[in-house]
């Protein structure tokens, strides 16, 4: 069976190479370099996320020098998927997002070499920047990732107070002007008064948006897709905040660590630790708009029936790869099996949500 999937290959000289490996958790990249279709490309390169620095095969972040440019992108992320037994889950959460009409980045599996050596199956992830924005005709705006759980939408962490409203965000596009918007935004959420919140909330969030990226979230029970596993962007023509998925590996019925979790674990109005959805929720009107776009979606994208072609048709692209992945190529045997453990959770994680849709 023919190779289907891209190639890259990485060359690192041996003390760039010995830098990069000596401190996992060091986020200053070393130079490379990423041949690919008889194109040099000049880079920086340093590993990316966090728990996943620990494991055997680890992800990487890579920004382009020379040229600054590579398909479009100016940076992009190599992930190792490598807690998920399937390597689909996070692709298959980025398309379901956009057919939901949700900005998501594109994402595709790829070949990666190091210095001459098979490093794998990856799943290549479009950086969200003021690139990603160009691609897609948008308007310029601010940009900012949602780095940890202190990305909440609330002005407290853990019941304490921040000590800065902007903790649990970085800043990708914008200045300082930039992060008094996304202030201004924190604050109204949780000082407007509930009679004027749903009317002074419209000025300042895409609602649709938000609620189609709830739908998302909720469907693939995404745990940490509440106060992480998010960006944000703030369009200028509009002044509207718009949410953008990020990460979505832990989905579809697996949890963080690989484990199984069980379809009920998310609510179906979503987990109160995001203080925008929980009063979002609170409002009959977006509950209710929430729950006409959940309903659709059970009965068009969230179903067996649509995402089995789906998945079949990435694992048949990426299973020869996966046989020659040096580190699951012994998993085979799993890897095959995944596909009906994904089709398994739709359908309990369906019916569950239906029954919701039921409760008065």
């Amino acid at each position: 069976m023919p190779n289907r999937l891209p190639s890259y290959y990485l060359q690192f000289t041996d003390e760039n190479l010995t830098e990069l490996q000596s401190d996992i958790w060091n986020n200053d990249p070393v130079p490379a370099d990423l041949v690919c279709n008889n194109h040099i490309y000049d880079l920086d390169i340093a590993y990316r996320g966090s728990y996943t620095r620990k494991l055997p095969k680890r992800s990487y972040h890579i920004v382009f020098i020379n040229p600054s440019s590579f398909h479009g992108a100016r940076e992009i992320h190599m992930n190792a998927e490598y807690n998920d037994p399937s390597l689909v889950r996070n692709k298959l959460s980025l398309d379901f997002f956009q057919e939901l009409g949700v900005l998501a980045p594109e994402s595709k599996h790829v070949n990666l070499f190091r210095n001459g050596a098979r490093n794998g199956v990856y799943l290549q992830l479009e950086a969200v920047d003021s690139k990603f924005l160009q691609n897609r005709g948008l308007p310029k705006g601010s940009i900012y990732y949602a780095v940890n759980s202190q990305a909440n939408f609330s002005l407290l962490h853990e019941r304490r107070p921040k000590k800065n409203l902007l903790s649990g965000y970085h800043r990708v596009v914008g200045d300082a002007n930039s992060d008094q918007e996304l202030v201004k935004l924190i604050q109204l959420i949780n000082t407007t008064p509930f009679p004027e919140f749903p009317e002074a909330l419209e000025q300042h969030l895409n609602i649709e948006s938000y609620l189609r990226w709830l739908v998302g979230v909720v469907c693939t029970m995404n745990n940490d897709g509440f106060t992480h596993n998010y960006a944000l962007y703030r369009n200028n023509e509009t002044d509207l905040f718009e949410i953008i998925p990020w990460d979505y590996d832990a989905t579809w019925g697996r949890k963080v660590s690989g484990g199984i979790m069980h379809h009920q674990y998310v609510p179906p109005e979503g987990k109160i630790s995001n203080h925008l959805c929980y009063l979002m929720m609170r409002i009959p009107a977006f509950r209710n708009q929430y729950r006409l776009l959940l309903e659709e979606t059970l009965d068009t994208l969230f179903t067996v029936q649509h995402i089995e072609e789906k998945v079949n048709a990435i694992v048949e692209k990426i299973r020869p790869s996966v046989l020659l992945d040096p580190y699951i190529n012994n998993k085979v045997h799993q890897f095959d099996q995944e596909p009906e453990l994904i089709f398994q959770f739709i359908q309990d994680r369906s019916e569950y949500l239906k029954k919701y849709l039921l409760a008065p």
